[in-house]
């Protein structure tokens, strides 16, 4: 299925390698805007217009602390992107077992010649 070229699913929201950085930094946990800025190295607009696209897929979740913003993953949301993955692993595993099929066939033939 063809996808619109916009950020609005989690889908495209993770393809830009910027947003997986942020991902990856709140990981381990909650974290202000200051603190991913120095972990992956992009101006704090950046980062900050990633956090809403992230945000606005439901990937991010930010909490008001005081006068700053929290940010920590909403893990769950990446469900659709999971199962979609795992459509291709299922596939990748079946063929992984026929080739494992295929080849205790061969090795089978080869020990009934050399008896």
């Amino acid at each position: 299925m063809a996808r619109a070229p916009t950020t609005s699913d989690v889908f495209n929201a993770v393809g830009d390698v910027h947003r997986r950085e942020i991902l990856d930094v709140l990981l381990t946990g909650e974290k202000a805007v200051g603190a991913i800025v120095r972990d992956v190295s992009m101006p704090q607009p950046q980062v900050s217009r990633h956090l809403r696209v992230l945000g606005e897929v439901g990937l991010v979740r930010s909490r008001a602390d005081g006068r700053r913003r929290l940010y920590r993953l909403a893990p769950e949301q990446l469900r659709p992107l999971q199962e979609w993955v795992g459509t291709y692993e299922r596939a990748i595993n079946d063929r992984l077992d026929r080739i494992e099929d295929y080849l205790a066939e061969l090795q089978g033939q080869g020990e009934d010649s050399g008896t």
